[in-house]
């Protein structure tokens, strides 16, 4: 029992240390992306992190088995290192024995990536398309903010204001760049340049949104061509576009484990596979990690981490390219994706039970010689 709780906190530890640094590594990158959308007046910058938070199950269901590969590899790696193994093999300690020990974190391990697979990480999925939706639904002046210019989601406008009022309804110092094209729509002209002092927004009787602009001027073409013109205006409406409202959700990883499982069609099936393929995958990997983990003190603990990761790389992708060839049909859905599961379960096999058998023929060849 001693020896028990020894092995696995040192696994846990480690897969801990090894997935806050994957997870900080994988959310900086979504977060600066999510950010550079906000900066472009795509997203309210008020959402960023409750998107953040909505998306971490979805991150740490695919952290999670790759933090307890790694986890094995270099806990055990360690032990190996430092002749603890050798010391924990002359009391009786067999690979099938350390094998056994490390099913219980990697079950512990399996249960939550299931949790978070089949549960948290769809519904994460659900209130992300919700906030997208209700972005979708702002116009660009709901998301203005001063002192930076800001382009249209359609690129056609780029605005810009200096001062913006708390209800966003007064605006002053505005400037609008808007693209021109010919009758055909064909070909790009000059743009069209706004200025004005101040500017409201307000509701017509056709129920469109303006922008109404006060004492300013528009430039249209380019100055010294023959269709240059400048306008000095003391009213000027600029009619701001429909949102682009939507209220369905289309993403199938939001759609709930409840409603996939009596669900006939290919696509959903096939997500199905993938979000119980994940618990799976942990138990996969720890037959994989603990063979691979095993290293000669002289050669160091980091000589099989980069074939490890590699074989590990190998299986993630080939689980994820039978997903996309049976959702579009490439393969049958019978087939499914759990022959995958089984090659590299093989693959654990042999790495475990190679280098006994290895060593048994050895001996009997040694025995041989000197009988």
């Amino acid at each position: 029992m001693i020896v028990f709780r020894y092995l696995s906190r040192e696994v846990l530890v480690t897969l801990s240390a090894v997935s806050a640094v994957l997870l900080v590594i994988i959310m900086s990158g979504r977060f600066i992306k999510y950010l550079a959308q906000a900066a472009q007046g795509v997203l309210d910058p008020g959402v960023l992190f409750l998107i953040m938070g909505y998306r971490l199950p979805g991150f740490l269901q695919l952290i999670l088995p790759l933090g307890l590969f790694l986890g094995i590899l270099l806990a055990y790696g360690r032990l190996y290192l430092e002749s603890e193994m050798t010391v924990l093999s002359a009391t009786g300690m067999s690979q099938q024995r350390l094998l056994g020990m490390t099913m219980a974190p990697a079950a512990l391990v399996a249960v939550l990536v299931a949790w978070l697979s089949l549960g948290l990480a769809p519904q994460g999925v659900t209130q992300v398309a919700q906030i997208i939706n209700q972005q979708d639904a702002l116009t660009e002046f709901d998301t203005l903010v001063p002192g930076r210019f800001q382009t249209l989601r359609d690129g056609s406008r780029v605005t810009y204001t200096e001062q913006l009022s708390e209800d966003r309804g007064n605006l002053a110092g505005v400037f609008i760049s808007e693209k021109r094209f010919s009758q055909d729509k064909t070909k790009e002209r000059a743009p069209s340049v706004l200025v004005a002092e101040k500017g409201r927004q307000e509701i017509g009787a056709d129920g469109n949104r303006y922008l109404i602009l006060e004492n300013g001027y528009r430039y249209d073409g380019n100055p010294g061509q023959a269709d240059y013109r400048a306008i000095k205006y003391d009213t000027y409406g600029v009619l701001l576009p429909k949102p682009e409202v939507s209220e369905e959700i289309t993403d199938r990883e939001a759609i709930p484990t409840s409603e996939l499982i009596g669900s006939d069609g290919r696509r959903e099936r096939a997500e199905l596979q993938w979000r119980l393929s994940l618990p799976l995958l942990v138990f996969v990997v720890t037959l994989l990690a603990v063979p691979l983990s095993r290293v000669n003190p002289r050669q160091g603990r980091f000589l099989k981490l980069l074939p490890a990761i590699l074989l590990y790389m190998a299986y993630l992708t080939m689980l994820i390219a039978v997903r996309g060839a049976l959702e579009k049909g490439k393969l049958p859905i019978g087939l499914g994706i759990w022959w995958v599961h089984g090659v590299f379960l093989l693959i654990g096999l042999g790495l475990m039970y190679w280098e006994p058998l290895r060593l048994k023929r050895a001996a009997r060849r040694a025995e041989v010689a000197h009988g």
